[in-house]
Parts: C-alpha cells; sequence; structure tokens
C-alpha cells in the first residue's frame, strides 16, 4: 500500500498574479489557509489532511481548487465547496474555481499522518488495510467487534470495544 501522503501534492513554481491590491498570495500560504478548513462531516480534520484537496493553481486572476470527493455520492460535497470557497474569500481571493476531479478516486491512503492521528485522537480509529481497527482509539485494547457496517456517515462502520465497552466509528479503508 502507498504510503499516505503528508503534504500537499508539489505547488507549480509560477509566481502568483499580481493584483490591484499587490502580489496576490502564494500557494504555500493558499494551502496553509485550506489546512483551517475542516471536513464538515469530521470536524476534527482539515480537508487537506483528509487528502480530498488536490491541487491548488494560479489561471490568470483565478485561483483554481481542485477537490476529488471521499466518493462521487458525497452528500457533503456542496458544503465542502462553500466552505473552500468562503476561507479563500475571506482571505482576499476575489475569483476562485472549485473543479471536482473524480479520477483518479479519493483512497484512505491520500489522509495525512497527522490526519490519522487526529481521527485517532478525537475517538474514530484511522483506516487500516487488515480491514478493520487496530486498535481502540479510546483505551489501545486490540479485542473489538464490528456492530454495523455502517456508521455515523457512509465512510465508517461502528465497532465496539471489549475492555472498555465503548462503542466507536471506524473510518473505511477505501
Amino acid at each position: 500500500m502507498p504510503a499516505a501522503r503528508s503534504q500537499p501534492p508539489s505547488l507549480p513554481s509560477r509566481d502568483p498574479p499580481s493584483t490591484s491590491q499587490g502580489r496576490a498570495p502564494d500557494l504555500a500560504r493558499i494551502w496553509a489557509w485550506l489546512d483551517a478548513v475542516p471536513d464538515p462531516e469530521i470536524p476534527v480534520i482539515s480537508l487537506v489532511d483528509l487528502g480530498t484537496i488536490r491541487d491548488v493553481a494560479w489561471q490568470e486572476d483565478r485561483l483554481v481548487v481542485t477537490v476529488t470527493p471521499t466518493y462521487s455520492g458525497c452528500p457533503a460535497s456542496a458544503v465542502i465547496r462553500l466552505d473552500i470557497e468562503t476561507a479563500l474569500r475571506a482571505h482576499g481571493i476575489g475569483r476562485v474555481e472549485i473543479r471536482t476531479r473524480i479520477a483518479p478516486p479519493w483512497t484512505t491512503d491520500w489522509l495525512t499522518e497527522k490526519g490519522r492521528a487526529q481521527l485517532e485522537e478525537y475517538g474514530i480509529a484511522p483506516p487500516s488495510a487488515a480491514g478493520g481497527p487496530a486498535r481502540c482509539p479510546r483505551c489501545g485494547s486490540a479485542e473489538l467487534t464490528r456492530v454495523s457496517q455502517f456508521g455515523s456517515t457512509p465512510c465508517k462502520a461502528q465497532w465496539r470495544c471489549q475492555s472498555c465497552l465503548e462503542p466507536f466509528d471506524y473510518f473505511k479503508c477505501i
């Protein structure tokens, strides 16, 4: 399995455009702003750490952000687009275009290590190639039982720890 992405994809070397108010922000700064935009269904993780923001590029005086949803029927897609645009406009970006790219499809391999740690700290077991959580995100026990293949959102399953008896979500490996 490929390693999880630990930072945004390579940034184009082209300088940001000049505007009437001076030079537009560089892409590294924009990636940092986007790293503060939380996923609407799992607000403990940013869209960058979730791996759904695939590219950010200036095209003329317009900023183009390319997003890959976690799955094509994701009910939060419209909210995600609005949250990205709202965050960028709050930082003075006037022209924003959000593009959806569904190929290649999103995979849990795109979660950053920081994102995986945030999920676990929040109480959601991060995805595991074994097809189930490695340990309880609350007590660390490996004695687990799957309660349901479906959890609070379609991308999660419901599990229960046999040691601490607490239920928890597991972010499915996709």
